[in-house]
């Protein structure tokens, strides 16, 4: 059985506090969790690793007992022994219970099963089979609450707020500018009541309304500009909707169909930054007409001509 460094897995040392701790597997956590990395596929492994590591460090009897293996184990790698002849049974819990399971939900307010804790945490703290249990509406270990809303693309610009009833009570939560599809939004203490007393927290998950006009990635927006064939020829002066209203852009004289132009800052705000603004990117659709007069064919045959004789 190989020995579980938990100290070396959420990058602090064995000195460091418990809010130091719960610092880091908060950071660590956020920064691993598969819905923040969807194409990492080794960040679910990551993320059980960090939970096993503050599911002990951040207990202080499991942490206590913990740090008495470390000093037994480093002792007996000092002394020249090889991992396999560790007496192992010397710590081993036998399966003992009542250490309880890890809310992962605390962080994120949503279900998760992560799987088993490793061997070694198993064979020390008798928690065989255990699971990461998350904190999904019908949890009932943490007891949050998680309730999707939905908002429009004009209200990602400039925030909005929902009025959230409860019995005789009324909130209004604040949603950021430049929230996307699956960002959440916590409101501490408004979930159920916890085995322990403690109410859970209530969480609105959004989901941003496709917009009809525009196209969305990421802070950036995407138009597709209808432009009359005779401007995108000669040039000319367009108008071009944005969320704040009509913009003039020049075409100069041969624009292709499908080129795109750039306006900076007229996107979405940042989350992060809502003083920070994605771009707006304008693509050109030529519009050929579909019926023309006796008199503008013979034009265009003139053009054509005149085409084929340079």
């Amino acid at each position: 059985m190989e020995y579980q460094d938990y100290y070396k897995t959420l990058g602090v040392s064995k000195s460091a506090s418990s809010q130091d701790i719960k610092k880091a597997y908060r950071r660590l956590a956020r920064k691993y969790h598969p819905d923040l990395r969807p194409d990492d596929k080794s960040a679910e492994q990551k993320l059980k690793a960090i939970n096993e590591a503050y599911e002990v460090l951040g207990n202080a009897d499991k942490r206590a007992k913990y740090d008495r293996l470390g000093d037994s184990w480093y002792h007996h790698q000092s002394r020249g022994g090889r991992p396999g002849g560790f007496d192992w049974s010397n710590w081993s819990s036998q399966g003992q219970p009542g250490y309880g399971s890890f809310n992962y939900g605390d962080m994120f307010g949503q279900g998760m099963s992560q799987g088993g804790f490793s061997d070694f945490f198993n064979t020390i703290f008798g928690m065989s089979g255990a699971q990461v249990r998350g904190s999904g509406v019908n949890s009932n270990d943490t007891k949050d609450i998680v309730r999707e809303i939905t908002i429009s693309l004009d209200e990602v610009l400039t925030g909005t707020t929902r009025k959230l009833s409860k019995g005789n009570r009324s909130l209004n939560v604040q949603i950021p500018p430049g929230a996307k599809t699956g960002t959440r939004v916590r409101i501490a203490g408004q979930g159920a009541r916890r085995e322990n007393g403690r109410k859970g927290d209530l969480y609105l998950r959004v989901r941003v309304k496709p917009d009809k006009r525009f196209e969305r990635k990421n802070d950036d927006l995407y138009f597709n500009l209808p432009v009359d064939v005779f401007v995108a020829v000669m040039g000319g002066e367009v108008l071009v909707p944005t969320l704040v209203g009509n913009l003039s852009l020049s075409v100069p004289s041969g624009s292709q169909g499908g080129q795109t132009f750039r306006l900076k800052g007229k996107g979405l705000p940042k989350l992060k930054n809502p003083k920070q603004f994605g771009d707006l990117y304008v693509r050109l659709q030529l519009q050929v007409p579909k019926t023309l007069s006796d008199e503008e064919k013979d034009m265009w045959a003139e053009l054509l001509r005149l085409s084929k004789r340079s």
